[in-house]
């Protein structure tokens, strides 16, 4: 048990697996791991953007780390960034964020929190809102933060002088957020803060900013960027490359099984808590061929599943998939299904907008002409017009039900 100023000292094992696994670089290391051998209880900064209200797995690198600190009796401080949310910050991706209302910010946090709490201990969390010292500041405040810094020192973060050297705008906007991030740090006296390498910029301005302000430096913790789906670029909702930790367990289940095979050992690395000795093993089998990697995708896959839903919702998952996607057979779990109210007459295109509006009519075409599209068990070979209680099935793992329209 540890009390509200007390932390457990973590043994080596422990220690080791918080230093090295799913975890880029800290600054400073040695002053890190001098506090985790105080004792004292030391308070973890991680701050969110409520422009989006999903959290993908990405975002649960950095948690789990958090959570790891909290069992040691860490104190976990969400900050909501229901200020900063009307100013740009790029993070890497050249363009500015749109600005929320504060209703759409507190409909986005309140999302994000249903989700975030699903890895992170509630009772070991305070969660603030920017607002609560952005909100009393003056134009007089923030001149003051603006003078501690300089352009020179904001044009040394990438994307910014990237940006600068193509001649491509950067709004005055964008570089106060830098700031405004750091003095969060200041308004709740962080001791450490939690992001991924692209906001290593950010976070050592906090850094810097707690020493001006005569506060102890807060270390940096920095986790590695997470490849999405695709196998080629960060996670990212806007990208269709993501995993959510609140999508269905079959939808889970499945975008992981559909990685690319280089990525499995990051993903068992970052995201789960197999033993290291045993993802040497997997390692090892995956170089040299010995064991097929679809047995390891279904660990894994079956693994971040359970963690999000349950072992048994994970071992359902596991299940559907071996049934639909590797024996072909129709699922036997409704949700598997989307459901489309019809009129007798609508055209297979309007149906498959209807349940994935993301796709296209050429992309339905393609699936046509290479007879992956299946009504009620039979292959088509040109749109046709469906009626309430027909079953279609779009490639290997999409399935809809037509039903009356009301």
């Amino acid at each position: 048990m540890t009390s509200a100023n007390k932390a457990s000292i973590p043994d080596q094992v422990t220690l080791q697996r918080i230093l090295k696994r799913g975890v880029s670089e800290i600054i400073v290391e040695s002053e890190f791991v001098r506090l985790m051998h105080s004792g004292t209880s030391l308070r973890l900064k991680m701050g969110f953007d409520p422009s989006r209200p999903d959290i993908l797995l990405g975002h649960v690198v950095g948690l789990r780390k958090l959570r790891q600190l909290q069992e040691l009796g860490h104190q976990v401080i969400l900050i909501v960034g229901d200020w900063t949310a009307q100013i740009g910050d790029p993070s890497g991706q050249s363009a500015t964020r749109p600005v929320l209302t504060h209703e759409e910010v507190v409909d986005n946090a309140q999302s994000y929190m249903e989700q975030f709490f699903k890895v992170i201990d509630r009772e070991r969390t305070q969660v603030v809102w920017q607002s609560e010292w952005f909100g009393k500041f003056s134009l007089a405040d923030v001149i003051r933060l603006t003078g501690r810094f300089t352009i020179a020192q904001f044009l040394e973060r990438d994307d910014f002088a990237r940006r600068f050297q193509a001649h491509r705008p950067i709004a005055i906007t964008e570089l106060l957020y830098p700031l405004l991030q750091a003095y969060d740090s200041v308004a709740i006296t962080s001791d450490i803060e939690f992001g991924g390498t692209d906001q290593k910029f950010n976070l050592l301005v906090g850094r810097e900013m707690q020493g001006m302000m005569d506060q102890r430096p807060q270390q940096c913790f920095l986790m590695p960027i997470l490849v999405g789906t695709d196998g080629s670029q960060k996670m990212s909702k806007s990208l269709g490359n993501y995993i959510g930790v609140d999508e269905p367990p079959s939808t889970m289940f499945g975008k992981v099984m559909s990685l690319p095979d280089t990525l499995v050992m990051d993903y068992f690395r970052y995201l789960t808590d197999v033993p290291d000795v045993e993802l040497e093993e997997i390692s090892r089998a995956l170089d040299d061929s010995s064991v097929n990697p679809m047995e390891f995708k279904k660990r894994l896959a079956e693994d971040i599943t359970a963690q999000f839903h349950s072992p048994q919702e994970g071992q359902n998952a596991r299940s559907n998939f071996e049934r639909v996607v590797q024996g072909r057979q129709a699922p036997t779990d409704e949700d598997q299904y989307v459901q489309v109210p019809v009129i007798a007459g609508t055209s297979t295109s309007d149906v498959v907008r209807l349940a994935f509006p993301e796709s296209s009519r050429s992309q339905l075409k393609r699936l046509i002409s290479e007879g992956a599209v299946e009504v009620d068990g039979a292959k088509i070979t040109e749109e046709i017009g469906h009626k309430p209680g027909q079953t279609i099935k779009l490639g290997r793992r999409r399935f809809i039900k037509t039903i009356e329209a009301s």
